[in-house]
């Protein structure tokens, strides 16, 4: 690499005393380019579910990884100098949506908050929310939509990969296959226990992800002092009936609602860039056009792509995202 990679400490007053127990002091790894980062716009890239903030680093077959991609853009010239900054939202559910949820953590607000500033204030990066970018990629692509809806102040610039809209589409399928896990009598609380044991012990089955999946959406979009760890389930059981007055609860979160519902934030973006592969898993390409469509209506200087391929191994189209957006970037 011709820049840096670098680790950063902070410790995060938004995330103190969490109700998952999760630690406030999380480790952020910063791209710097040659010359380092005084004075330049930052790039905040969102992991997606069950990622962290090393994660970037994993290694894939003959593939660049982000960090070496977003560093190639910059040394070829392609893109003007920018801080990349990998914040970590690691739960103990295994993720999260990058939002405030009761049963989860004050994510955004260590993002939009605590992040931020601990990077301006250790590498001097542009204090300025026309210098900063939010980008994501599924729950990451989600976090960065909300984001967008909810801290318009401080990012100016959003980007979502394949990010977690429709959610008839995308979360109905997994229902019945959470339901099945918990059917037998067995609560959250303990099912969740004996998924960490078999990841520990061995790895987590396929068939984990529906549950964990829907446990880790319902603590963001259900959340229930009184149920089980907080989590208020979208279906009965042990019937599997979904519960309409706890789904609707979910819709409200959807981007597909919620961004027709703030266009006055998104107005206020200079930069929107969203995609979606045609072959995607969890049916996204549909609430993609759908907010496309939204933000096209109202104005938004927006960016809308599809591609061929799924949800898996497209960390290559941040380097489209970030043509567009690191140029707009204020300096």
């Amino acid at each position: 690499m011709h820049g840096t990679i670098e680790e950063l400490t902070v410790r995060s007053r938004a995330l103190s005393a969490n109700p998952l127990g999760d630690p406030a002091d999380r480790k952020v790894l910063l791209y710097l380019p040659p010359g380092g980062g005084r004075g330049l716009p930052t790039l905040t890239f969102l992991h997606g579910f069950t990622g962290s903030a090393r994660g970037w680093l994993n290694v894939s077959a003959f593939a660049p990884t982000v960090p070496e991609r977003l560093d190639a853009l910059v040394a070829s010239g392609t893109i003007p100098p920018v801080v990349g900054v990998f914040p970590d939202g690691f739960t103990a559910l295994g993720g999260t949506q990058w939002t405030n949820a009761p049963a989860v953590g004050r994510y955004q607000d260590y993002v939009a908050e605590d992040v931020t500033a601990a990077v301006e204030g250790a590498v001097g990066t542009l204090a300025r929310r026309e210098a900063r970018a939010i980008v994501g990629k599924s729950s990451g692509g989600y976090g960065a939509l909300a984001m967008g809806r909810d801290r318009a102040d401080v990012f100016a610039h959003v980007a979502c990969h394949a990010g977690d809209a429709y959610f008839e589409y995308c979360y109905l399928p997994d229902l019945p296959r959470a339901a099945a896990a918990l059917a037998d009598g067995t609560d959250v609380g303990a099912w969740l226990e004996a998924a960490r044991r078999r990841a520990r012990e061995t790895k987590l089955s396929g068939s984990d992800h529906a549950p964990l999946n829907v446990l880790a959406m319902a603590a963001h979009y259900s959340p229930d002092p009184a149920a089980p760890l907080g989590i208020g389930l979208p279906f009965e059981l042990p019937s599997g009936r979904i519960r309409p007055e706890v789904w609707a609860r979910w819709l409200e979160h959807d981007p597909v609602r919620f961004v027709p519902a703030r266009l006055d934030a998104f107005r206020r973006l200079r930069s929107v860039f969203i995609d979606c592969g045609t072959r995607d898993e969890y049916h996204l390409r549909w609430g993609a056009r759908m907010v496309a469509e939204a933000l096209r209506g109202a104005g938004v200087d927006l960016v809308h792509e599809e591609f061929e391929n799924g949800h898996g191994g497209i960390n290559y189209r941040y380097d489209v995202s970030l043509r567009w957006i690191v140029p707009r970037l204020a300096r």
